[in-house]
């Protein structure tokens, strides 16, 4: 978590329980030392073995974490050695049992839930039994264990929802800077791809139509002029032509190449690839549209995403796409008979499509003022459509 702005709270408290453990094991060595007490020597032999244990696995756990190894048995093993050099530093001597109140927090933070409280609950009996023997059982010895346990769990499980919460915001964090990328990267992209369609209508309709013009012009000069000026607009209808060739070709490399085509050919194209690609047969219904570049190109990158999706996730045996045009809006819908998931859920990403991609989906759509609409169920299929509107222009000319 280190974007998180809570990432120094829970460093304090890591350090904080360090000190803690280390202070108090200090304090059990020393004060059996002082007094001079039978078991001195043993009780600062085993204290030093459990601040040494303590630091060596908590480095290791650390590494590991970095690592993204799976810590439970390590973890099991750590404690178990630490909870065995607590019980006999507490049997030497009785101030080791103030080390079960740093114990618990590290139950807390290094087990499953289940398995701390049953730790802290084994843990704290001993601490009272351990007591009693050494200076008589009282209420306070009984309570004060149970009332350092009780603080520990109220504490840890705060400290477990506040982790979990600054994971929730990292992830959060993490996919919106994901996303904003996304959309700098699609602007970019459509950007471009509109610049070099504007240019590529430009050229169409001033050069090269001039030049098929000049073309049609030199072609009727040349019959009505006798030798030899004929050979000289001969040569001029021919370099024009030449000209005209080259200035098409231009027009054809600035066009997108998926699209050079038309969106109804490029989406037949893609859904016979990811046919071929999945073995899943891709059934393509498309009208031909003479729609704005930016919209061709935002209605092909639907499709892809929709289509990888069906083919990832959902376990399709048949997809169908269609475009069509409806009055004043042109729509892309994606159907497949997968298992589907519940659109319903905020976590509907994880259960059959990808939600980052579900989510730039929606973000493209929304730049172009339409709509995006996930209609899923489990076991019923997902259907996505994508409806955008169309510019006065491009719709008197479909």
């Amino acid at each position: 978590m280190s974007h998180s702005t809570l990432a120094p709270v829970f460093t304090g408290l890591r350090f904080g329980l360090h000190a803690l453990l280390i202070g108090l094991t200090a304090f059990a060595v020393v004060r059996a030392l002082v007094l001079s007490s039978p078991g001195a020597a043993w009780t600062s032999i085993v204290g030093v073995a459990f601040v040494a244990v303590y630091l060596a696995g908590a480095w290791v756990a650390r590494r590991r974490a970095e690592s993204g190894v799976s810590q439970r048995g390590y973890a099991l093993g750590w404690v178990a050695a630490l909870t065995v050099l607590w019980a006999v530093l507490t049997w030497l001597s009785p101030e080791g049992a103030y080390l079960v109140f740093p114990l618990f927090f590290l139950y807390l933070h290094v087990l499953p839930l289940r398995d701390a409280v049953a730790a802290i609950v084994v843990t704290s009996a001993f601490a009272i039994l351990a007591l009693g023997l050494h200076l008589g059982f009282s209420v306070g010895g009984v309570i004060g264990p149970l009332l350092g346990a009780g603080v520990a769990l109220l504490i840890g499980l705060a400290y477990r929802a506040l982790r979990r919460e600054a994971e929730e915001r990292e992830r959060l964090l993490a996919e919106l800077i994901r996303t904003r990328q996304q959309l700098a990267e699609t602007e970019r992209e459509q950007g471009a791809l509109a610049e070099r369609a504007r240019l590529a209508r430009e050229i169409h309709d001033t050069v090269a139509q001039g030049l098929a013009s000049i073309q049609m012009l030199l072609r009727a000069a040349e019959r009505d002029t006798p030798e030899p000026g004929a050979g000289y607009v001969r040569l001029a209808r021919e370099t024009a032509a030449d000209s005209l060739a080259d200035t098409r070709q231009i027009i054809r490399e600035l066009t997108p190449a998926r699209l050079g085509d038309g969106l109804a050919a490029a989406l037949r194209r893609l859904g016979r690839e990811q046919s071929d690609r999945a073995a899943i047969p891709v059934e393509v219904s498309a009208e031909e549209l003479d729609l704005p570049m930016g919209t061709q190109t935002a209605l092909l990158r639907i499709a892809q995403g929709a289509l990888s999706n069906a083919i990832r996730h959902a376990n399709a045996g048949r997809i169908a796409v269609e475009l069509a045009q409806h009055d004043a809006t042109v729509s892309l819908v994606v159907q497949d008979d997968g298992h589907g998931f519940d659109a319903s859920s905020p976590v509907a990403g994880s259960h059959g499509a990808d939600s980052f991609g579900l989510h730039a989906m929606r973000e493209r759509v929304e730049q172009l003022d339409g709509t995006l609409t996930i209609a899923s169920a489990p076991h019923h299929g997902t259907t996505v459509t994508a409806r955008l509107p169309l510019l006065a222009g491009s719709a008197a000319a479909s």
